[in-house]
């Protein structure tokens, strides 16, 4: 989602995303090529669209229309500068830029994945930069900063004000950012929680894919589900807070964890290497963005810790408890068959033998079907 907020703005239509959520997922367990056409699709649009933005910019820049690009009205304080909103304004707009870790999520699914991961976060990363600040700079052309924020969709007030009888394109822009926002979101996050059961974090059932499209069905259905929960809070200000906290908290951790490899295992093979500059200036941002915002909104930032750590008694529940009651694995057992039938979805291949192709198969063979094809 990470362009939606550059063309919608504000939000508070998030309600209205229901019925996206759940006819992409349709979507992405029909079909992972499906699901990529969609991406490629909409992402088009969504540039396009972009793309018309930054150039109706240009046009009034030309025009003489840049009264709020002036450096003595860009930077007149509205209201008393405070190191705390500091820190959360980079934490909202560093949603817009927050794409460029999803693609890690499906390394599995590349090809040449040490070549062309790099290659695509380093294509992505600048042009997502010149997009979005380009376009907001074409906001501001026609825009004051108080319509910005009163604006409930920026991309369709701008539209209003400058493309005319041809202002429907823009809402048709937003809708187009927002679904094909949504669509990647549920690719990319769906391969996390299929990772995670892989590795025994999660139920074994979500490490499953579909015994003839080959799609992850049970981990789609999860971020479905979990993606609808997130719809109980309309305010996209408060989204951003919470997914911008705990994102980033993580983001901090696992930073922090490729440092302390470097210096506890400095040999071990790195097909991906990047100077150890990066992640250390890194960490020193990340520490001044979440104390700041923390500061600046305990309440919200609060909230989000909270939820994060709910995971905490399930992770204590599924995985640190090791001698389980035999009705726990006979109720697991059941649930899991149950589910198998019901979405058709079979462990992938693994090499036989191996441990873990025998601890993952282990419910299946209590009283799965010994025929059933595998992917």
């Amino acid at each position: 989602m990470s362009w939606a907020v550059g063309l919608q703005g504000k939000g508070g239509g998030y309600r209205g995303d229901f019925p996206h959520v759940v006819l992409l997922t349709w979507v992405n367990c029909a079909s992972v090529r499906w699901a990529t056409r969609v991406q490629d699709i909409f992402t088009a649009g969504k540039l396009l669209a972009l793309g018309l933005i930054i150039v109706m910019g240009i046009v009034q820049i030309c025009r003489g229309e840049y009264f709020w690009l002036e450096p003595h009205n860009a930077f007149e304080f509205f209201q008393t500068p405070d190191v705390g909103l500091v820190a959360l304004a980079f934490l909202q707009g560093s949603f817009a830029y927050g794409g460029w870790n999803f693609l890690n999520y499906v390394t599995e699914e590349l090809v040449d994945p040490y070549k062309n991961l790099p290659l695509a976060i380093f294509i992505s990363i600048p042009l997502v930069t010149f997009v979005y600040v380009f376009a907001n700079v074409a906001y501001v052309t026609a825009m004051s900063p108080q319509e910005l924020l009163a604006s409930n969709a920026v991309a369709v007030t701008f539209g209003e004000k400058l493309l005319g009888v041809m202002a429907w394109i823009m809402p048709i822009s937003v809708a187009l950012s927002t679904f094909g926002g949504v669509n990647g979101s549920l690719f990319t996050s769906s391969r996390l929680f299929f990772a995670g059961a892989r590795e025994g974090h999660l139920p074994s059932l979500l490490a499953m894919i579909h015994v003839r499209r080959c799609t992850p069905i049970p981990a789609l259905l999860f971020t479905c589900v979990s993606t609808l929960l997130m719809l109980v809070t309309s305010d996209i200000y408060t989204l951003i807070n919470y997914v911008g906290f705990i994102n980033y908290l993580f983001y901090g951790v696992t930073v922090a964890g490729q440092v302390v490899l470097r210096w506890k295992a400095p040999n071990m093979p790195r097909p991906i290497k990047v100077s150890l500059l990066f992640p250390v200036v890194y960490l020193l941002f990340w520490a001044f963005l979440l104390v700041f915002s923390l500061w600046s909104e305990p309440v919200v930032c609060g909230i989000g810790l909270a939820i994060m750590l709910t995971g905490v008694p399930v992770y204590f529940l599924g995985v640190h408890w090791q001698h389980k009651p035999p009705a726990f694995h006979a109720f697991v057992d059941a649930l899991t068959r149950a589910s198998q039938k019901l979405c058709l979805v079979v462990y992938p291949q693994m090499d036989v033998g191996s441990a873990e192709s025998q601890e993952q198969q282990e419910p299946m063979c209590h009283g799965g079907d010994p025929d059933a094809p595998q992917n």
